[in-house]
């Protein structure tokens, strides 16, 4: 399955443009790697998404083509969560 499709099933992102574009800018690593939107992702990969001033890592427990708000999460486990340190100019 192509990570931007991942991205919007699992609801980690709300439109599949939106995934594509944040792709496009490198902000999505699949295991340490930077992501096209076309990458491919496999069940135990991990994806690193920068949101803003944070980082969400999470592992792909399963791949489906469609899926229920309710069950979406289900997609894939959360690794960690961390704030992006800002560099303090003096």
């Amino acid at each position: 399955m192509r990570i931007d499709k991942f991205l919007k099933v699992s609801r980690l992102i709300k439109r599949r443009t939106v995934a594509k574009d944040i792709s496009d800018q490198g902000r999505v690593l699949i295991n340490g790697r930077e992501s096209k939107p076309s990458s491919a992702v496999k069940v135990g990969d991990e994806i690193t998404v920068q949101f803003g001033q944070k980082l969400v890592t999470v592992r792909v427990e399963r791949l489906v083509e469609s899926t229920r708000k309710e069950e979406a999460t289900s997609l894939y486990t959360l690794v960690k969560e961390e704030p992006i340190a800002r560099e303090t100019g003096i």
